[in-house]
């Protein structure tokens, strides 16, 4: 793996970190269950992806 693709990955895995957070802020604070267990799937298929780029490193 070159340099950059390293890279690339790394910014993308700082990227689905920072997108689990943001949905696990809303699932917390919504008060809609149908609108918190979207927001909790959501938050689960951004840290699959995360865990597939892990995979990659």
């Amino acid at each position: 793996m070159s340099p950059k693709e390293l890279l690339y990955i790394e910014d993308a895995m700082g990227h689905e970190k920072f997108l689990i957070s943001q949905c696990q802020d809303a699932a917390q604070n919504l008060q809609d269950a149908e609108l918190k267990q979207y927001a909790q799937q959501m938050q689960d298929k951004h840290q699959q992806t995360f865990n597939q780029f892990f995979q990659l490193i």
